[in-house]
């Protein structure tokens, strides 16, 4: 494996992050609390806790996936869309580096950008609450797990986007509402019967599920299905986006 390769695409990745550090990484983090001052002082004081959590603290981990499955999605989709928009993804594609190296490398920084994020998010909400974590190794599974999967699917539709329309259009329409409405600020249990089965067919329930368990050991859904649940979507969109770049779907004229 080419490790200088995928150095030099990741590096070139993380240094444009640093070049627009506002927009980056001070936007989201500002939007993010945001969210939970609103939610958590608004709502907050008249929902006193869900499943023994204070209603405060138990939106945290819903806000953390929130944000990290947004800008997962953005960062990578960007990443390779403006190399695609400029033309100088042809320079990547002729180079001696494999398919596999080249998505490692958008996609490693790409996560990298989201989990320092969920980083600065949690600890931006431990001066509003106090938070308590039962299984760090779990949290930290999840965290990885999910920013590198999200990062994946952002990347496959940078490529498959053609315009910048595209390119916003499925975390527009796709994953922000599957967001808000996969448990973020409130327990699937609250909802009648008929709606916690329809709730349970959005993905992003397990992902929030299973890293809200980490916290405080209560959840939606078995925490063992969240995991295969992820795990499955992962391989998936690895296997897509290496199909992409092998064959160069959308990438070659």
């Amino acid at each position: 494996m080419n490790f200088r390769a995928i150095a030099t695409i990741y590096h070139a990745e993380m240094a444009r992050t640093g070049r627009t550090l506002m927009q980056s990484v001070l936007a989201p983090v500002i939007s993010t609390s945001l969210y939970f001052v609103v939610f958590g002082a608004a709502i907050g004081s008249r929902i006193e806790e869900i499943d023994g959590v204070g209603y405060g603290a138990f939106i945290v981990p819903g806000l953390v996936m929130m944000m990290i499955l947004m800008q997962s999605v953005s960062n990578a989709a960007i990443g390779i869309y403006f190399p695609k928009f400029t033309g100088t993804v042809y320079e990547i594609l002729s180079a001696p580096v494999s398919a596999f190296e080249i998505v490692i490398g958008y996609v490693g920084a790409a996560a990298t950008k989201s989990l320092i994020l969920g980083v600065l998010v949690l600890a931006t909400a431990a001066f509003f609450v106090p938070l308590e974590v039962q299984h760090p190794l779990a949290m930290l599974a999840f965290l990885v797990l999910t920013s590198v999967t999200f990062s994946l699917f952002g990347f496959i539709i940078g490529i498959w986007a053609d315009n910048f329309e595209q390119l916003n259009i499925v975390p527009m329409l796709i994953v922000t509402p599957l967001t808000f409405l996969g448990g973020s600020f409130y327990s699937i249990s609250v909802l009648p019967p008929f709606w916690q089965t329809v709730t349970l067919f959005n993905p992003v329930v397990y992902l929030i599920s299973g890293f809200r368990w980490s916290f405080y050991g209560v959840s939606d859904v078995d925490v063992g299905i969240s995991l295969v649940a992820i795990l499955g979507f992962f391989l998936a969109c690895l296997a897509i986006a290496w199909w992409m770049f092998r064959t160069g779907y959308r990438l070659k004229n």
